[in-house]
């Protein structure tokens, strides 16, 4: 499993989550976003930017995102597109999409966007709490003890010459 994040819009306090699982886990973490994105000096975390425009990052994510990775992203349509890849998503809110429910959560995208193009007032998200964050660190930990659990062991040394 690779960690994929939608970095242009996630929250400070999410990526230093993220970061710190990485580091602890061993895994490979990329950001990606359209402008410069600071990541701290490991191995295993590196930054991808991509030019400006509409949907680049998530374009450049899709491209890359292999079944079985983790994508990190509040964008609802990436997070459908990296589902039917066979990816996990996981919103810096801690919620995990799936494809049970990653339609409904594009249909109420949709309807909002809808009354927002019709002059109606919707309110933004809510600032992230201390229980998103935890909500967020915890399905992180799970998804990352679940792919720990199903990568195949390495062969054992075979005894020729025994």
């Amino acid at each position: 499993m690779k960690i994929w994040v939608d970095a242009d819009a996630c929250p400070v306090v999410i990526k230093e989550i993220i970061f710190r699982a990485a580091e602890r886990a061993g895994i490979e973490t990329t950001l990606v976003a359209n402008q410069y994105i600071r990541t701290p000096p490991s191995k295993l975390i590196k930054a991808i930017q991509v030019s400006q425009g509409f949907d680049i990052a998530d374009n450049e994510i899709v491209r890359r995102v292999e079944s079985g990775d983790l994508v990190i992203t509040s964008d609802i349509p990436l997070a459908a597109e990296v589902i039917e890849k066979g990816a996990l998503a996981l919103s810096p809110r801690g919620e995990l999409l799936t494809a049970n429910n990653v339609k409904a959560r594009l249909n109420m995208r949709d309807f909002y966007e809808t009354l927002r193009s019709s002059g109606i007032q919707t309110a933004g998200p809510a600032a992230l709490s201390q229980t998103d964050r935890r909500e967020f660190a915890r399905h992180l930990d799970t998804l990352i003890a679940r792919a720990k659990r199903q990568v195949p062991a390495k062969p054992p040394e075979s005894d020729k010459g025994a």
